[in-house]
């Protein structure tokens, strides 16, 4: 088939989504109908993402059918669809052009002369929030597309009238490499998605792949202190912009770091060796520093004042299941955050450490079998911080069980290290056992990519039931 080029579709033209209610791929039938492209989708079950697309004007299928594509000019699809589908098979037969999701925002991409794309292991969410907020409060009425829920802009899509474009750029099966921007940044590089990557090696030279996609007179802009961000920059041509904490040569680094009673760090921003602003920010870590450090660099980059980045990032609340306070109850409180690999654990627990609790609990939800068998070692050295560990059941995404490994393994392993942990697999026995032996004081978080911020909203539903049952007896 040869290469597609969106604008060899005109708006008005049918475009039809496989998997459609996917956060990314909703985002981008959104940024078409806003273009005069008439959209309809598919999914195996409908959602909030859905519906809203259907008050857009899309037509939505429930379940996938040969029929769903009559009419349509082109299929879009996500690399979780199998070629077997019905509806890939029958745009074979009509002689329908289709095309990973990554292609056409890749394609979406070229129509915009600032695009921005935020690669990485860990943090990708929150510095495209970052980088959002920043472009917002400097009014530039970006797009934006970001893979999580950002309240400034009721959701993960805002279709803006400008040349800014902001997203993230995931590395699973080398995506990022379809993509086209001007300004690149990379946060981090670590061992992760070995279902599709060989090894480390693999992920450094994909990520070396999509620096080198930047044009000559682009940005990249890189983690200093990332041993493995380090050893591709030499092979690139674009401008190349570094931030970091622990070096003196870096364009951008951080010093004076102090956190507040709430674990939300301040900094003096220094640039080209000189104190420009102080930092101050409304979420918790040093891994948030990091990330504030990106954005900071990116904006000013593209001639962003230096108080429209300061406030912007003061602005910052984080976006949903990113340290995200669910609520507080029997004086506990409820935090869900969405970290699933082993470095994104420490930092949030780390994060917690500096946050006003007595104990720390994880309810850790592992994500995907290959990546709790390759990192089960990593996986077991990551809850030092926490008091109380739980795991439950590993969330299969879309791997299937070949019994390789088990939650329980990570208990053992963890256990082994001095750590204290149990396995319990049931949400609502988990529910009960926090409500029952979590004391005033304590910090609950639940982890994860899966579905376990269910057992954050059941200890708050049940509890606050139990607690209203008993002030009524009482």
């Amino acid at each position: 088939m040869p290469e597609f080029k969106l604008e060899l579709l005109k708006p008005g033209a049918h475009v039809h989504f496989v998997g459609i209610g996917g956060i990314s791929m909703s985002a981008l039938a959104e940024i078409l109908i806003k273009n005069g492209f008439v959209v309809s989708g598919s999914d195996i079950k409908e959602s909030t993402l859905t519906n809203k697309l259907q008050k857009l004007g899309v037509k939505f299928f429930l379940g996938h059918s040969k029929e769903n594509v009559t009419g349509a000019d082109l299929l879009v699809y996500t690399a979780a669809v199998k070629a077997s589908n019905p509806e890939i098979q029958a745009a074979k037969q009509l002689n329908i052009p289709f095309i990973e999701r990554a292609v056409l925002l890749g394609e979406i991409m070229k129509k915009y002369q600032h695009a921005i794309a935020v690669a990485g292991t860990h943090g990708k969410t929150t510095t495209t929030s970052m980088i959002s907020l920043i472009l917002l409060h400097a009014n530039l009425d970006p797009t934006i597309l970001v893979g999580g829920e950002l309240d400034a802009i009721n959701g993960n899509i805002r279709v803006g009238n400008s040349t800014y474009f902001v997203t993230e750029a995931c590395e699973y099966v080398e995506s990022f490499l379809r993509f086209h921007p001007f300004v690149g940044i990379i946060l981090n590089i670590e061992a992760d998605h070995l279902d599709y990557f060989k090894d480390l090696n693999h992920i450094i030279q994909s990520f070396k792949k999509f620096a080198q996609l930047i044009p000559e007179n682009g940005y990249i802009v890189t983690c200093g202190d990332d041993k493995n961000i380090l050893s591709i920059i030499n092979d690139i041509k674009c401008n190349v912009i570094t931030y970091g904490i622990k070096d003196q040569t870096y364009d951008w680094k951080a010093e004076n770091i102090v956190f507040n009673e709430y674990g939300f760090p301040s900094f003096d921003i220094i640039y080209k060796n000189n104190k420009i602003s102080t930092i101050q920010l409304n979420i918790p870590g040093m891994h948030n520093v990091y990330n504030a450090l990106a954005a900071a660099a990116c904006a000013y980059t593209l001639d962003v004042k230096i108080e429209d980045i300061v406030n912007g990032l003061y602005i910052f609340k984080g976006t949903h299941r990113r340290f995200e306070i669910k609520g507080r109850l029997n004086g506990f409180t409820i935090v869900d955050d969405y970290a699933h690999h082993p470095t994104e654990i420490k930092a949030t627990l780390a994060a917690a450490s500096k946050f006003p609790h007595d104990k720390i609990w994880c309810v850790f939800q592992p994500h995907t079998y290959t990546r709790t068998l390759s990192l089960l070692d990593e996986f077991s050295e990551a809850f030092t911080d926490a008091d109380r560990v739980i795991i439950t059941d590993i969330y299969a995404a879309r791997e299937r069980d070949e019994h390789k490994v088990h939650s329980r393994d990570l208990v053992n392993k963890i256990i082994e290290k001095g750590g204290n942990a149990e396995y319990i697999s049931s949400f609502d026995e988990i529910t009960s056992h926090i409500l029952n032996q979590a004391n005033e004081g304590d910090l609950i978080i639940t982890m994860g990519a899966g579905n376990i911020y269910q057992v954050s909203e059941k200890i708050l539903q049940v509890g606050h039931l139990e607690y209203s049952a008993t002030s009524i007896n009482a």
